[in-house]
């Protein structure tokens, strides 16, 4: 049973600005309504600017919340691009190897990284949501299908099983006060989608988002993030790889398909596809450009005997489950169903 939960801004300082004031308000009564203690780390609400200037906050709040033994459960704020540079604060002097300890840890989108972080010091994490985006949406409650997952970890401290959404929703547009208690567009889910392969395999998950993954080895978002993350030796090797199932899936950015297909070819230089027990696949923020990145998968890994499972409700697109990193997956397209072995009951 989850009790005590601390609130981190590793990447974006959103949650500090006044005009996200009221969505934090609605977040903080439905944690608190869960009879859950909430604790903002000491620069979690310091504002974008400030944040964006020092990312040794950052990662001080982070090493903040595995030491203090009374904190059950780290979320994440809200992600954003440049949480790599907490890198150095954080594996210069194995600082983050010391303070590690079993906490839950829950975000997604740019914190990507920070579970590979995280996965590099032995800590297995839970990928999918953050509060800003669910705790905090401004329907009258949570997305069903999201909060469910949320109210399992915070009981059980673990995720069984996934099933599929029964439905999917369109991405919010505006945020302000007005649309409080204003639902979401929602249409009908059509399941997961076998792209090809066996129906079943298994293996443990780790992965995130593509985009995320792309910066690791591309340059042009931020110039320093590859040479930083090869530094670190962040990317996992091809060892660690090996029998693993491999999680994508894409930013509200929606990228083209042709930038899409330089996201899986970096990811191909790596070796990966050649060791990988299988692939899921998000579905895309809005479904934008689904056909085509399930077509762009397939050409590019050009491997078919490696299942590819996609229309996962996992990342960016709502509602959300969670995904538990690090504990034995069994996916099976013909039940519609992914079962998490190993876990405290």
């Amino acid at each position: 049973m989850i009790r005590n939960v601390a609130i981190v801004s590793l990447s974006s300082g959103t949650i500090g600005e006044d005009y996200v004031s009221h969505e934090i308000k609605i977040g903080l009564k439905r944690l608190k309504d869960y009879g859950l203690d909430v604790r903002f780390m000491p620069h979690a609400l310091s504002g974008v600017e400030y944040l964006e200037k020092h990312p040794e906050d950052r990662a001080a709040d982070l090493l903040k919340a595995f030491q203090d033994p009374d904190i059950d459960m780290i979320l994440c704020a809200i992600g954003g691009n440049d949480t790599y540079r907490l890198l150095p604060f954080l594996f210069e002097n194995d600082e983050l190897q010391k303070a590690v300890s079993e906490k839950i840890f829950l975000g997604f989108s740019d914190t990507t990284i920070n579970h590979l972080m995280l996965h590099k010091v032995g800590l297995n994490t839970f990928y999918g949501q953050s509060f800003l985006a669910d705790l905090c949406e401004m329907d009258k409650e949570m997305l069903p299908y999201t909060r469910n997952f949320f109210e399992e970890l915070i009981s059980k401290g673990s995720i069984r099983k996934i099933i599929p959404s029964d439905i999917w929703y369109e991405g919010r547009t505006d945020f302000s006060l007005k649309q409080i208690g204003t639902p979401l567009i929602s249409h009908k889910n059509s399941g997961f989608e076998l792209l090809q392969g066996k129906p079943i395999f298994s293996g443990k998950i780790l992965g995130g988002c593509i985009d995320t993954l792309y910066d690791m080895f591309d340059p042009e978002t931020h110039e320093d993030m590859p040479q930083l993350c090869r530094k670190y030796q962040l990317f996992p090797d091809i060892e660690d790889w090996k029998g693993k199932i491999l999680l994508l899936e894409t930013s509200e950015e929606r990228p083209q398909p042709e930038t899409y297909r330089r996201m899986v070819q970096a990811l191909k230089q790596t070796g990966i596809f050649e060791v990988l027990n299988g692939v899921l696949v998000g579905k895309p923020y809005n479904e934008a450009y689904f056909s085509e990145y399930k077509q762009i998968l397939c050409e590019e890994i050009n491997r078919p005997d490696l299942p590819i499972a996609a229309n996962i409700n996992v990342g960016h697109a709502l509602p959300r489950c969670i995904i538990p990193f690090g504990v034995n997956a069994v996916v099976d397209v013909k039940k519609q169903e992914i079962v998490f072995e190993d876990q405290p009951r």
